[in-house]
């Protein structure tokens, strides 16, 4: 008779990750949030060119700061989602699987998401 072995307890909030597996999740999550925020976006947008008093109800809503923080968010998701995604592209034809180039990439990503995010956000603020 064997001993089954216990089950490993994972402590996941003192597991690092490292910075790969991170553009990965967020990557994910913002995928979600992108998914998400369509209807939203797709019904705020529906009427504004056709009907001006929708174009001011929407212009209202959108001035509002927490909207606009929200919106930053979404152009966030956006531009993170649409860089990890070539970023993947690239790992899926292997190029850019050594350690260091992965690692460079994933910075990369990361960085120039958040980096684009401000310059947008400070311009479209």
């Amino acid at each position: 008779m064997s001993v089954k072995p216990r089950p490993v307890y994972l402590d996941l909030p003192n597991i690092r990750l490292p910075i790969p597996g991170i553009v990965s999740i967020l990557h994910r999550i913002s995928g979600v949030g992108l998914f998400i925020m369509l209807p939203f976006l797709l019904y705020f947008l529906s009427g504004t060119l056709s009907q001006e008093s929708a174009f001011e109800t929407y212009h209202a809503i959108v001035s509002h700061p927490l909207v606009k923080l929200v919106l930053i968010g979404v152009l966030w998701a956006y531009l993170h989602h649409s860089l990890a995604g070539i970023r993947f592209l690239f790992l899926d034809a292997h190029k850019g699987l050594e350690l260091n180039t992965a690692r460079n990439t994933a910075k990369a990503v990361f960085a120039s998401a958040l980096v684009l995010t401000v310059v947008l956000g400070a311009l479209l603020w």
